[in-house]
């Protein structure tokens, strides 16, 4: 009797429920989950949080260490780089740039990957086809080697650089979404929803789109992390974000002299753009074993 109450309370959840308590059960989920919402409240508020401008001068502060060391000074908690610029400042204001825009590009290539992807996966035919292997020849191409090459045509620029990554990361969304639309339409409900008369539109928001969300919404966390390591390689390689702009890759690239004697003006962004992808990593492996754990179940 017992078991059989449990299993009514389990077959009563709603979906997002038993995807939230599978989730929750992974505690390095959780760390990531709580990371990432940092990092994003990060990016919403760092012009009103950093104490200094990005571009505010402090003669008599060049090359201060971090505040802990012995020679750090309290005013500039993460030191000062060979200008005197506050690197708290621009690490804050970076985290909208490189994080926050590699979430509005992420999230919009997975727009556009869902509605391109669906009608590739309804429509079928020699245009299916083609469109197939097209995609398959850009699949061969590394996602950064085609944003560099889109820079290539595009110019170099914040605004290119966000384009690039989109249109980048955009065929891997349109063959994942492809086939997840794909394996839905072969499977028996929809073959009842047609007996029914339902026509595709009624079939795509009532029986294919509620059951691939979660993978869309995996596939999103993963394109997440490969836009931030694109946006900062861009900035790195001077083909991205333009000084002054605190993008963190363009810091690594600004202050790469500095190794030696400012190890912190390299060392800070480094490490925040390996927190944001552990961050983004953690979830996304999260959402995809807790998927794995409810269809078990």
């Amino acid at each position: 009797m017992a078991k059989f109450s449990l299993y009514s309370e389990e077959s009563n959840r709603s979906p997002l429920s038993r995807l939230w308590r599978n989730f929750k059960a992974n505690h390095l989920a959780l760390v990531g989950l709580w990371m990432f919402i940092g990092l994003t409240l990060l990016a919403m508020t760092a012009p009103l949080l950093a104490p200094y401008g990005i571009d505010q001068q402090h003669s008599d502060a060049l090359l201060l260490p971090p505040s802990w060391h012995d020679e750090g000074d309290v005013h500039f908690i993460l030191g000062t780089d060979d200008l005197g610029r506050d690197v708290l400042s621009r690490l804050m204001n970076g985290a909208t740039y490189t994080f926050g825009l590699s979430i509005i590009a992420a999230l919009m290539t997975t727009i556009i990957g869902v509605i391109l992807g669906t009608l590739a996966g309804i429509n079928r035919g020699f245009k299916s086809s083609i469109l197939n292997h097209l995609l398959d020849i850009t699949l061969a191409i590394p996602s950064l080697l085609l944003a560099i090459i889109i820079i290539a045509i595009l110019g170099p620029g914040l605004l290119n650089t966000v384009w690039a990554i989109i249109l980048a990361l955009l065929p891997q969304h349109i063959h994942s979404v492809r086939n997840l639309v794909v394996e839905e339409l072969n499977k028996d409900y929809v073959g009842a929803y047609r007996l029914d008369g339902a026509n595709k539109v009624h079939i795509l928001f009532k029986g294919v789109f509620p059951n691939i969300y979660e993978h869309i919404v995996v596939i999103f966390t993963l394109a997440l992390s490969t836009a931030i390591l694109d946006i900062a390689a861009l900035g790195f390689l001077k083909l991205g974000a333009q000084p002054p702009t605190t993008e963190w890759g363009a810091m690594l690239a600004e202050n790469l002299g500095l190794i030696y004697i400012a190890p912190w003006t390299v060392g800070l962004p480094g490490a925040l753009l390996f927190l944001s992808v552990l961050a983004t990593n953690l979830v996304g492996d999260g959402l995809r074993n807790a998927l794995q754990a409810r269809k078990a179940t």
